[in-house]
């Protein structure tokens, strides 16, 4: 699989996504730099968490906007698969692939813990290696997770089975215990919980990996 992981300044979660997507792929990703205008050929691009530009403005208002985004755009529109993660995610709602928005917590506090997921969604490109209903878990680290769309948007993400997971303890606030979703097409998620810092039992977890291991074979 060839895959890109894009950098933006103050990403702090992209050498995890390389490590987990060289774990399950054999191949190390490229690491593409926010600044750039061109993207290698990848079967595959990751957005990773962090605190992109700084938060300044909004989470992932800033990156959402860098030159390289074009091409991402560009790419998930032509079908690749695209997944934003944390920050990621952010970036997505910011760049118009994913409705609706990420504000800060309800409890108005950074969150930093294992939480629970269950996964809503099964028959994706993302989560073909899990069961629906399964409960993973998986760590969160964010101020800005509380995701929020009006009533239209969440009715056409039940609607369209376009919830791929669900908080089983909702940290952060988020309508209708969202914790990831996905575009009409299928092809791009966003999720605040970062499964890349659960592939391995020496990271304490491997409930992430499930979901690396079918993004490969959606892709081989």
């Amino acid at each position: 699989m060839k895959s890109a992981v894009i950098v933006f300044p103050a990403s702090n979660c992209d050498r995890d996504a390389a490590v987990a997507l060289e774990a399950v792929s054999g191949a190390a990703p490229h690491m593409v730099w926010h600044g750039e205008t061109d993207l290698p050929p990848v079967d595959f691009i990751l957005l990773p968490g962090g605190f992109s530009y700084g938060d300044y403005l909004r989470s992932g208002a800033m990156a959402a906007r860098s030159p390289i985004m074009r091409e991402v755009i560009k790419a998930a529109h032509n079908g690749t698969p695209v997944l934003g993660i944390c920050n990621g995610f952010q970036v997505l709602t910011e760049s118009g692939l994913l409705p609706g928005v990420l504000m800060r917590n309800a409890g108005l506090t950074f969150v930093c813990k294992t939480v629970h997921l269950r996964v809503e969604n099964n028959e994706t490109l993302f989560t073909r290696h899990y069961n629906k209903g399964d409960q993973i878990a998986v760590p969160v680290a964010h101020h800005d997770g509380n995701y929020f769309a009006d009533a239209d948007t969440l009715k056409d993400l039940e609607d369209q089975n376009r919830i791929a997971f669900r908080y089983v303890d909702n940290p952060n606030g988020s309508q209708n215990d969202i914790a990831g979703i996905l575009n009409a097409n299928g092809n791009v998620l966003g999720m605040m919980p970062h499964p890349e810092r659960v592939i391995a039992p020496i990271l304490g977890g491997t409930d992430g990996a499930a979901m690396f291991e079918s993004i490969l074979e959606a892709v081989a």
